[in-house]
């Protein structure tokens, strides 16, 4: 499934995108089914497979609006962790003159940063240097701690395109990016969260970011260094993960501080963001107001 949360005449919803005679609809699983299953994506998340099969069988029968009459939100709008994973790519990391890391690298964004699929990216005054980062996420779909990687897959409820946008210039002022990583819509993510059944092999995923027609990074996710269930491993032994928390696994080369001449976001550029299985996400940018 691709689930979605959605607003309709200022109602949030839980939701699904499903075609329905040729035409894409989002399905209303709010209205199909029960508050303890439906409330939101997260409460949907922890309910389990029970939930899942429940909102599987309601995608012919429930309530559903022609996509143009909902304003799609981010799947999680407001998730518990938003877990981003550094240098994850060896290209990558090559590009920006630093050493493949041997653990992964961690930092984190918060709820501020997170924007919907056709939300404006908005440049900070303070910032010249503002860059884009398509990337791999993964939600976590129930209570994990020192899950082993035998078993991470299994911790994971489905996946969405992120852009990790970074303002290079505060990034690199310190040691620590978090400065740089959490200005307000600085985490674009979704339009759908993909459930884990829909995708065969988070590994094996073409990935790819464009603005207008120069596409600047073009990759796949076998070049992950770390894996999503080594990634589970890791991060479960140090924190409890929660249904809803989000893991961005990090970007592939072509970033636009890498680039010669360098490729910073500017007003009125659209980056698009399409991984194979999980759609694209398009934001347009704009300069702070």
């Amino acid at each position: 499934m691709k689930l979605v949360t959605f607003s309709r005449n200022g109602v949030t919803h839980l939701g699904a995108l499903h075609s329905r005679n040729g035409a894409e609809v989002v399905v209303d699983l709010s209205a199909a089914l029960p508050a303890e299953f439906a409330a939101d994506m997260v409460t949907f998340l922890a309910a389990g497979e029970p939930a899942r099969q429940r909102a599987q069988a309601a995608l012919t029968s429930a309530p559903a609006y022609p996509r143009s009459e909902v304003k799609i939100l981010a799947p999680i709008p407001r998730p518990g962790k938003i877990i981003c994973i550094g240098l994850n790519y060896s290209d990558h990391a090559a590009e920006t003159g630093q050493a493949i890391p041997t653990y992964p690298v961690v930092f984190a964004k918060y709820n501020n940063t997170v924007i919907a699929h056709g939300d404006a990216i908005v440049l900070p005054k303070g910032s010249s240097q503002v860059d884009y980062e398509a990337e791999l996420g993964f939600v976590v779909g129930r209570r994990a701690r020192y899950v082993s990687e035998a078993d991470g897959l299994s911790y994971v409820a489905g996946y969405l395109p992120i852009n990790d946008v970074s303002a290079r210039d505060y990034q690199n002022r310190t040691s620590q990016w978090t400065m740089g990583k959490t200005f307000d819509t600085f985490a674009p993510m979704g339009p759908a969260l993909v459930t884990a059944d829909e995708i065969r092999d988070p590994h094996n995923l073409s990935i790819r970011l464009s603005i207008g027609t120069e596409v600047l990074q073009n990759s796949n996710t076998c070049n992950l260094i770390f894996s999503v269930p080594k990634l589970v491993a890791a991060l479960s032994e140090v924190m409890t993960l929660e249904p809803g928390d989000i893991v961005s696994t990090g970007t592939p080369p072509g970033v636009g501080m890498a680039r010669k001449p360098q490729r910073f976001l500017r007003p009125g550029d659209v980056v698009d963001i399409t991984i194979e299985g999980l759609g694209t996400l398009s934001n347009p940018v704009v300069a702070e107001a």
